[in-house]
């Protein structure tokens, strides 16, 4: 029919339906509207959700591709280290090695690098060796590598300045090894070093010979006695102890002034206590504290001051007047605790009953030193049932006294004892309600009350 334009053949009809990149305006596309992310449950089979499945399809595509096909970072090329360098990196490997370490850097036999027989030996061996309390000057040294020529060797050298024998336990020796020449024998000692004396210090080292030779080090030191004093206050123990003296010192002044004061009766609070003890103080900062020489109590009942001196050999403390001070009793086993509990029939506060009450109660702190209050010898020191902890003394003229309770013992069965000397701390073992210490006196096997009774 005319007017009617022929239909479009079927291969036409095909081109026109292919996409072709080159057919599309990109200048007409709004790509600020372009939505990459599609999401694929929604709108399945249109346009927008198969281009988001080739968006995925793609990432995933490079994604794999990157992962079996890494890309290799260009590096800086390092320089080539010079000979010294070199030299440099070969100390720094071997350094810990010559110092005795196993580690450090490994190296394989190579032309600069050889494999050892056997380890190279340090050339000196420097080291310290301490006295024990149960020791001797040789034992240590054997102990430290020293060969036993070298030993009785330089003990022989040390006997011309100072007895090893009398040694403090503690003592230090620095001591140096030296090369051995083979190791089927003992290095030998190069130097020994340690504090003789208080003053004194000696130095063991060999010459150019190769003998060993002694060398004294003398330490200045200043002979300044020190003196203390302070208030007697709840226990005249702790308050002189707090001001700096040693338990040995305070147990000398109350031996001392035992005699002629009853610390438990006539020393209050506000008493107030001074002591001169010898001192000792050397250039290298050392301190040690002596014996005690002048004793003074005042504001007690009986005020007293002593002075120590000696006397046909021997050293004893005199008063103002020349009166020497007699050995006597000391009158409370812990001077200055408070009397909780005193001597006969009372009611037992565990026990409930109504039972003798063969001593006195002290009350004191757990710890609290207990002192001897004559000499005599320990006879028992352990448990002994209601009574925990207990220490027995027997004294002269029949007399024993015993000390109950106790946290822990200073003494052992068999030892003598001299008046004021420590011999346990005071607890709470056996029938106690608290730490305190129950002291008994019995003379000719009865307990009689220390406080009332005269007690040799």
């Amino acid at each position: 029919m005319a007017g009617t334009a022929p239909a479009p053949s079927a291969a036409k009809r095909s081109h026109a339906g292919r996409f072709n990149p080159a057919n599309i305006n990109w200048s007409a596309i709004d790509w600020s509207n372009l939505d990459l992310s599609v999401d694929l449950g929604d709108n399945i089979g249109s346009r927008a959700w198969w281009r988001g499945l080739a968006t995925l399809g793609a990432l995933l595509a490079i994604t794999l591709y990157l992962a079996f096909h890494p890309m290799r970072l260009i590096a800086p090329a390092q320089p080539a280290l010079s000979t010294a360098q070199l030299e440099v990196v070969d100390s720094i490997a071997l350094a810990p090695m010559t110092l005795g370490s196993h580690t450090g850097t490994v190296h394989k036999p190579t032309r600069r690098v050889m494999a050892l027989s056997e380890p190279p030996e340090r050339p000196r061996i420097e080291l310290t060796a301490r006295l024990r309390a149960v020791d001797s000057f040789n034992g240590a040294m054997r102990r430290a590598g020293v060969s036993r020529g070298d030993v009785a060797n330089a003990a022989l050298l040390l006997a011309a300045h100072t007895d090893v024998r009398n040694l403090k336990p503690g003592t230090a020796f620095d001591v140096v090894l030296g090369r051995r020449p083979e190791k089927s024998e003992p290095r030998p000692l190069e130097s020994l070093s340690f504090r003789a004396a208080f003053d004194l210090r000696l130095e063991l080292a060999r010459n150019d010979v190769g003998d060993l030779a002694v060398t004294r080090h003398e330490i200045a030191v200043d002979d300044t006695p020190m003196r203390v004093s302070g208030g007697v206050g709840s226990s005249l123990y702790k308050s002189a102890r707090a001001a700096g003296l040693s338990s040995r010192v305070v147990a000398n002044y109350i031996k001392a002034l035992s005699p002629r004061v009853n610390f438990q009766r006539d020393v209050p609070a506000a008493a107030s206590f001074e002591m001169i003890v010898e001192h000792r103080r050397a250039e290298t900062g050392e301190t040690e504290t002596g014996d005690l020489l002048y004793a003074k109590l005042d504001g007690a009942r009986k005020n007293i001051e002593l002075m120590r001196w000696k006397q046909d050999g021997e050293m004893k403390y005199f008063l103002a007047d020349g009166t020497a001070v007699a050995e006597g009793m000391i009158g409370s086993p812990i001077p200055g605790a408070r009397l909780s509990s005193g001597f006969g029939v009372r009611a037992h506060p565990i026990l409930r009953i109504r039972r003798m009450h063969s001593g006195v109660d002290y009350a004191a702190g757990s710890g609290t030193p207990i002192l001897s209050t004559a000499p005599g010898k320990v006879i028992f020191a352990g448990r002994n049932g209601g009574y925990g902890n207990q220490v027995q003394i027997r004294h002269n003229n029949g007399m024993v006294t015993t000390y109950s309770h106790m946290r822990g013992f200073a003494v052992s069965s068999g030892a003598r004892v001299s008046a004021g000397q420590k011999i346990g701390y005071v607890g709470s073992t056996g029938l106690s309600t608290g730490p305190h210490l129950h002291y008994e006196v019995h003379i000719g096997g009865r307990a009689v009350n220390p406080r009332s009774t005269k007690l040799p």
